[in-house]
This record gives C-alpha cells, structure tokens and sequence, in this order.
C-alpha cells in the first residue's frame, strides 16, 4: 500500500497518521498479528533532516556568539545574540509569505545567511565597542560610532545583496530548487541591516553603559595591531620592487590554484553524490522473456542481496513497476509493465550505522547484480536516488536524422562507444529487440457462410488469450462471490495451433473451429516511435561510475572518438551541447540527462555573477565617485579560489553548484571587507595627510572586524561540512574567506597605494569642491 501526501501537507504528519491508523486496525479490522513492514518513509526522513539542521543552525548561532565573547567581551555577544535569532525571525516571515516549506534547502539558506547575517552587527558593535573604549560612553558616542560605519555598511550590505539575488534567476529545473538560497539570504542580509542600525545600538547602550574600562587599553590594543600591520605591509610600500613581487606572488598563487581544474584534480559536477538509504535495481530481460524467467533472475538478486550486511530489506515487483518515486516519475519507471521487466526496490541500515555512502554501496553491487544479469541475458541499471532535480539518465545522447532505421543504425555505434568508455556503465538505449508479432486475419467469406461476424471470432480469441468473467459463484459461508474466470491454459496459449481448436459460435448453434476461420500470419511488430519538441529522436543512456564521476569528463572523451565515426553519408556527426538540431535533414545528436542541467546551472551562474560585477562596480562607482576605487575594491573577489580550489582538491570534493554559489556570495562578503576598509584609509588620509599612514592605520583599525567577520563565516559554514549536498559551498565559504581575508588585507593597501600614491585625497578633494 503506497500513501503519498496531498499538496501543502506536512510529510512527516501524514506518515505518523498513516502508521497510527495501521496500528489501531491492529485486532480490529485487521489480524493482531499482522507484521507490517514499513519499506519507504520519506516523512520520517524529512523529520530526521529538519531536526539535524536545526540542530546544526542552533550549533552555528552559538558558536558565532561565543567567537564574539572570546574577542569582544559576553555583553556584546549579548548583542549579536539578539541579532541573530530577530533577523532569522523576520527572514522565515519572508519563507512564509513566499510560500515556501520548512525543507533542506530552506533550512539549508538559514544556515548560511547566520555566517553572513552578523556582519553588519559585528561591524556595528565592534565599531560602538572602540568607541566606547576611547570615548565617553552616552549615547550619542553609539551614534557617532554606528555613523562612522553607517554608509560604507550599507553599501556594503547591497552589494553582498546584488552577489546573492541574480542566483535566483537560474533556469531550469535547479531555479525552484535553488530559490530558497538567495532569496531567504537576501531577506537576511537587508533585515540584518535594520537590526544592526536600529536593534544593536540601543542593546549596545543599555549592556554597555556601566562598563568601566581602563583609559589606556583601547592604546594599547590598537598600537599592538599597528605595530604588527606596520611590520606586515610597511617594507611593501616603502620598496616598488618588493610591492609588485607580493602582487605578483599573489597572482601565482591564484594561477596555481586554476590550474588544478585543466589538470583534474578538482572535478566539476552538477551536485555531489547524496547518502541516501535505498537504491532501486532496474531489470530488463530480452523482449519475450517468460515472467517466470523474469522472476527466477529477480529471485537470484534478491538471495544475493541477503548477504549485503547494510542491506534490511528488498521488495521485488515482476512484471510491473514500483511505487514511484520522483526519481522513477522523471525517467518514467512507473509506466514499466510486461512479463520482461522488474524492479527491486533496496533499502539499507540508517547512515550512522554503515561506513559507506550509498553510492560507495551502489559502486559496490553493481558488478555483482551486472554478472547475475548477463546469464539471463538481461540488461541490469542501478538506480540511485538523486541529490537535486533528477533526469532521464546520467548520460543521454539524442540521434536525430531523416531516416529512422538509419537513425538507429548510428544510435548502435553511439551505443559501443558508450560500452568502450571507461566509467561508463549501465549503458542502455530506448530501441527495443526484434519481435515477431502473429495476425489471425479472418476469412470474412468463410465466416459470413457460418453466419458469425468478425467480432465474434475476435471475442472468442480474447477469452482464449486474456480471459473474461462469465459468471459469479455465491457462497453460503462467504460475504464476497467469487469470480468465474474463463481463460486457455498457459500451455495452449504458447503456440498459434493451439488457438485454432478453439470453437466460434455460429448461427445454428454449432461451434466452428477458428482455424477454419482465420489464416495466421507473422511480420515484424512495430516499436516504440520517441519523440522531442516533434522530432523523432533514438535515446542512448548511461551512468557514471569510477575514477572520474562527472558526466563531463566522461562526455569529452566520446565527444572524441564520436567525432571520428566515419557516416556513410560523408559527413561528420555533428554534436551540439545545448539545443536540438534544428533541421532533421542531416544526422545529428544532442547531449542531455545531468549535462544538460549542469550546463544550464553553470551558465546561468556565471550570467549571474558577470551581473554581479557590474552591479557591485556600479554601486563602489557611485558612493566613491572613482572608476579606479571599485577596481581596487573588487580585486580580492578572484583571491576567493586561492582558498576555494585547494580545499576541494584536499577533500576529494566535487566543484559543485553549491560551490558556486559560495564562491559568487563571497563575492558580495569580500567586497564588504574591502569597501570599509577603503573607506577608513580615506578618512584616515584626509585626517593625517598621509597616504602610507592611513593604509597601516586604516589597516590596524579595520584588522578586527575584517577578520571577526571572516571568522563568523567560517564558523556560520562549519556545520554544512559534513553534508554531501552542501559541503561543495561550505568548503567555498570557509576556505575562500580565510585567504580572501588574508590576501586582502594585503593586496587592497598595497593595490591602492599602486594607483593613488601620486594623487591627492579624493576627500579632501571633495570638501575642496564643496567650498
């Protein structure tokens, strides 16, 4: 029994009502003892995910607390710990008008905006925390302090927006899944703000007020940091040749970290690998296969799984489909009947009880579930659950042409070459085998001089093959009747002689039989037409499974030998990535199933993110009135991957969406980092008249909130590690903010200086102007 839910209702209630009502038919309705297997429960699993990461969002807000009690005292974590759940409150106000769920990617956007949320309220109260430890503590010294940072914070807070919100244009299947992510981080971000500017200055007063501080720390602290910064970037400004040899070593350090991708070591991907707890085996015998054939190698598989320790239970469905599932309804395994088909529906032990992933366990199997299919002849496909939306099959190529038998003549080359390559398994193609198919054509004279009709020869062949009710037997003792089935047995329905002893009822009463009626004859049986966008089209599938599990390494290396396929028509088979042939005319194929989706995401990302640039260089243009500043500003963005590619590398992880999309919300955060710091070096340098006195200066000044909030992400991220979906951006987001911080503490000043070293102060300038 198969219980789906209806829309907008809680998964995990309807599974726990479903499985109460169960419990209480228990004596009743039905048998007290009664075994019920509960064989897939995704309400469950939806509440085991939401409870762990709520779990983990609890974890990433008090670990961001407790940095801030380390580094700036527990009454301004105080602070940022009202922050934090106010703005999440007022961030899932906007989940709930938009109408989205509490799911894992929902949750998953709570989590990540913690990292970037507080930053406004640590610049904030950092900022009122100096303050108040160099000046009088009242409020109007909270004022000065929140309008000291008040303007460069919101422009910054705008162009961490503008990094986030074009993510939520990506088309495609992965937009709805994706939304959640920039939208509920966008909400974050601006409510952040408004917190941080009305909520954190009035707390920061009222906890701060009776403070006492000693008159001298506030000295001594920052003339440590500046001594230290002095020592750090002061030989760089002082000497050109050293200055460009930091640049440049910058720049090496960002060229080795590209290159790990030419050279594999970081390998892109759609999404990861998820860790799910079943796996779906997909069998398909040789057309004509017997249902007992069918169930026998069904019965084989099932015996072996027996002895898979992380295996619980298996079901087996022969001759029909399973209850679908989402992965089944896009690759249409729901629709799968006949006497040659089967599923088995896998279930393994939960993930804290099994070493390996599910993929690992599905790599595991396959060559073992593959060695019992080939004795029967049967093709064999592990199906695994997918970790966003699904598609037809890892691997897709589409054969276009004018004509069809052609058409599947060059499929069945495009078919070998899928076979050939290494990593590619569970090759299939949508052509199925050669079939006889047997015509009882009626002798319409003959039957008119028996006076039967061909429908009554028709009728009588039905009952003999399919069957048909003719009556019902009632029973003294049982409340149902039961059926009268009339049908051949299987033995005479094996062979067309046996049908001709079939009696055809004529107009006098006597019965004739129906091989004086008909002639047999045999021709092929059509097969299945497939069709796209209304061009018929030969479908060869595939999956991934290996050294390299990206589907796009695997297709480059087709793409190669596929350009070498030698057509009798004298032309190459041309290949196209993104769209479908747009004439029939010639042979062609289309590349499709996770490429396509990988294309789409990636392209739109990167659409994304050019938007991105120009959107955070307008908004720099505008405040700072320079062409030159923003350049400055925006240099540190690519330093992200100095951090972001080596961690993949020293992961073992895939280079996902997810990574991505850290990267590109990095953007938005690194250029925060930066604006404020610019923006202190000129009021630094207006006020001392000194531009190598204002970079250290500025520099020491700004040292801790850059790194406070670059710690805040790194913990905020921590959490998403150890997710397969998720780790992809929590890498990006840690790892790219540790050395995006660090480099740009020191390729900003020294950046800046380059290019201003010989102009005066664009502030001064202005005042200048104004008078």
């Amino acid at each position: 029994i198969a219980v789906s839910k209806k829309k907008g209702a809680n998964a995990s209630t309807v599974a726990h009502e479903a499985l109460k009502k169960v419990e209480a038919l228990k004596g009743n309705l039905l048998p007290s003892d009664l075994q019920v297997t509960v064989t897939r429960d995704y309400g469950e699993t939806a509440k085991e995910k939401s409870d762990e990461l709520l779990k983990h969002m609890l974890i990433a807000t008090v670990s961001v607390i407790i940095l801030i009690a380390f580094t700036l005292g527990w009454r301004e974590a105080v602070v940022v710990g009202v922050a934090v759940p106010v703005t999440l409150a007022l961030t899932l106000l906007i989940n709930y008008l938009y109408g989205y769920t509490l799911n894992r990617v929902t949750l998953f956007a709570l989590i990540f905006s913690i990292g970037i949320l507080v930053d406004d309220a640590i610049v904030v109260v950092e900022n009122i925390h100096r303050h108040f430890k160099m000046y009088r503590i009242n409020p109007l010294t909270a004022v000065l302090a929140v309008d000291e940072v008040g303007s460069p914070t919101i422009l910054a807070t705008f162009a961490v927006i503008g990094a986030l919100l074009p993510m939520a244009f990506v088309s495609g299947l992965m937009g709805p899944y994706m939304r959640p992510i920039p939208v509920g981080a966008s909400a974050a971000m601006l409510f952040s703000l408004l917190v941080a500017f009305i909520v954190s200055p009035w707390l920061s007063y009222l906890v701060l007020k009776n403070v006492k501080h000693d008159d001298n720390d506030s000295p001594r602290e920052e003339s440590r940091l500046l001594r230290i910064y002095t020592k750090l970037i002061g030989p760089l400004l002082d000497s050109s040749a050293k200055r460009i040899v930091a640049l440049l070593l910058v720049g090496v350090l960002l060229g080795m970290a590209l290159l790990l991708l030419p050279f594999k070591k970081v390998t892109v991907k759609m999404l990861p690998f998820d860790n799910k707890s079943e796996l779906q085996v997909i069998i398909d015998m040789p057309e004509g296969s017997t249902l007992e054939d069918t169930a026998a190698l069904t019965r084989e598989m099932g015996e072996f799984l027996k002895t898979v320790p992380e295996v619980t239970d298996y079901q087996t469905y022969i001759g029909t489909a399973a209850p679908y599932n989402f992965n089944g309804l896009v690759r249409h395994y729901f629709l799968r009947a006949g006497s040659n088909v089967a599923d088995l529906q896998v279930n393994f032990v939960a993930k804290e009880k099994r070493a390996q992933q599910s993929h690992d366990l599905a790599k595991r199997l396959r060559p073992t579930l593959k060695e019992l299919g080939n004795r029967y002849g049967a093709s064999i496909k592990v199906a695994e659950i997918p970790p966003g939306p699904p598609v037809l099959s890892t691997l897709v190529a589409e054969v276009y042409g004018p004509d069809p038998e052609r058409q599947v003549e060059i499929a069945s080359e495009v078919k070998k070459i899928f076979t050939e390559t290494d990593g590619v398994v569970d090759v299939d193609w949508f052509v199925e085998d050669e079939q006889k198919k047997i015509n009882l054509v009626v002798d319409k004279e003959k039957a008119a001089a028996h006076g039967i009709s061909t429908e009554a020869v028709a009728q009588s062949a039905r009952i003999g093959l399919n069957g048909m009710t003719a009556g019902l037997i009632h029973y003294e003792n049982e409340k149902e009747p039961v059926e009268i089935f009339l049908r051949l047995p299987l033995a005479a329905r094996a062979h067309p002689a046996s049908l001709k002893s079939i009696g055809v009822p004529a107009a006098d009463g006597s019965l004739v039989p129906l091989g004086a009626l008909v002639q047999v004859e045999e021709e092929m049986a059509e097969k299945t037409i497939y069709h796209k966008n209304l061009k018929r089209v030969t479908y060869v599938t595939g999956d991934v499974a290996g050294s390299k599990e990206s589907p796009i390494y695997a297709i480059l290396e087709m793409k190669e030998k596929i350009k070498q396929l030698e057509l009798e028509e004298g032309y190459e088979l041309k290949q196209y990535s993104a769209v479908q042939p747009w004439m029939e005319d010639m042979y062609a194929m289309k590349w499709d199933g996770e490429w396509h989706i990988t294309y789409e995401v990636f392209r739109d990302l990167g659409i994304a993110f050019a938007a991105v640039m120009i959107l955070i260089y307008v908004l720099v243009v505008a405040w700072f009135r320079s062409f030159i500043t923003p350049l400055v500003i925006m240099a540190p963005i690519p330093l992200t991957l100095v951090g972001i590619l080596p961690a993949h590398w020293m992961f073992g992880a895939f280079f996902t969406a997810t990574s991505m999309i850290g990267f590109i919300a990095l953007a938005g955060i690194i250029v925060r980092n930066s604006i404020l710091l610019v923006d202190f070096v000129q009021m630094e340098w207006r006020d001392c008249g000194d531009l190598r006195t204002a970079l250290i200066s500025a520099g020491a000044v700004r040292f801790r909130p850059i790194v406070l909030t670059a710690a805040a992400v790194v913990i905020g991220s921590f959490v998403m590690l150890f997710d397969p979906i998720f780790q992809g951006l929590a890498i990006a987001m840690m790892f790219g903010a540790v050395a995006a911080t660090a480099l740009t503490l020191i390729a900003v000043p020294l950046l800046y200086y380059e290019f201003f070293k010989k102009k005066s102060c664009p502030l001064v300038k202005e005042e200048e102007e104004g008078k």
